[in-house]
């Protein structure tokens, strides 16, 4: 009888830890992996396994990245995203982590959205940045940050941020999973194919209305 209410135990254990073990990046058994670009990229559910290389054959330019000098392509609305992950920057792989570089017009904004498997942490290199979160009490905790500051984005949270400043300004965030995932609110609302009738009756919109904003979050056309 105790060996089973041991079993059992176990069990219930790796029952309410399991999700989050397999949702979580794996722990590195080794110092690192330079991805082996003579073999493809094993899909799982979260990630994309790249294999390793031998360690002997790592160089110090596996280990450094100088693409973040300048920023990507900006958006409507005043946004311009730079990822890096371990598809373009080999020293990173199986480490837990990916970054980002985002660069905001005057009076630009980074959407609502959220990464459902990583916190992230924003350092404001130039600019004034209101940024903030919402938390799942409907809590919002924000205010403008500056150059040198960081804010921290709790994993999961809907976050945000928009350029109250006289110039452009320009982010370098990190994140604790190579593969964080984003969801942006309004492209996952009305640009994923939900039911119109659904729609209407949680936003109070017609069917005029929710075909505009269906247009306007097309994925076809959203960048």
């Amino acid at each position: 009888m105790v060996e089973k209410s041991w079993v059992l135990i176990v069990l219930v254990v790796f029952i309410m830890h399991g999700d989050e073990s397999l949702a979580s990046d794996p722990d590195p058994i080794q110092d690192f992996c330079i991805p082996n670009p003579k073999f493809g990229a094993i899909k799982t559910v979260h990630l994309s396994i790249l294999p390793c290389k031998n360690s002997s054959e790592a160089t110090t330019d596996d280990f450094v990245f100088s693409g973040l000098k300048s920023s990507g392509n900006f958006t409507d609305t005043g946004l311009a995203t730079f990822p890096v992950n371990p598809t373009i920057f080999p020293g990173i792989n199986t480490l837990g982590i990916s970054f980002v570089r985002a660069d905001l017009k005057v009076g630009g904004i980074n959407p609502p959205h959220f990464h459902p498997r990583a916190t992230e942490i924003a350092y404001v290199v130039q600019g004034s940045v209101y940024s903030g979160f919402v938390d799942s009490n409907n809590r919002v905790f924000s205010r403008v940050i500056e150059q040198g500051e960081v804010m921290v984005f709790p994993k999961g949270l809907l976050h945000f941020q928009m350029n109250v400043g006289e110039k452009p300004a320009t982010i370098f965030a990190c994140l604790n999973s190579q593969n964080p995932g984003l969801q942006k609110i309004p492209s996952a609302i009305f640009g994923s194919g939900i039911n119109e009738e659904l729609l209407e009756k949680a936003f109070g919109l017609n069917h005029k209305q929710i075909g505009t904003m269906r247009r306007r979050f097309d994925p076809k056309t959203v960048n």
